[in-house]
């Protein structure tokens, strides 16, 4: 059975995205509940990764990092200010109903 995706939300997402999530069922985790809050954007990934989780974020860093070839288990990113709070929840409840872990490694996802 394929695995579901887990979020781990960059510090800037807010967190009324991760509270929706929540209330769905959908396994988060924020930058601030795991007091990772300012660290480099390679040590942010590698946690995500490690922890088997897809990064969100509106930091276009992270797609450089990509670029660069960096493994990781998924990036879904978007511009900021691009969807409002229900748009970004409902474009994230997409991705976990449809693709898995297995689909989101070393795979940008465009929000």
């Amino acid at each position: 059975m394929a695995e579901p995706v887990r979020f781990f939300m960059d510090q800037h997402i807010p967190a009324a995205v991760s509270h929706g999530l929540g209330r769905h069922g959908v396994d988060v985790l924020t930058a601030q509940d795991a007091g990772r809050c300012g660290q480099p954007d390679i040590d942010q990934l590698a946690f995500a990764t490690l922890d088997q989780r897809v990064l969100v974020s509106f930091d276009p860093d992270f797609l450089a990092l990509h670029q660069a070839g960096t493994s990781h288990t998924g990036i879904a990113w978007c511009q900021a200010h691009k969807h409002g709070i229900g748009q970004l929840i409902q474009a994230l409840l997409l991705i976990h109903g449809v693709l898995d872990r297995d689909s989101m490694k070393n795979h940008v996802e465009y929000l």
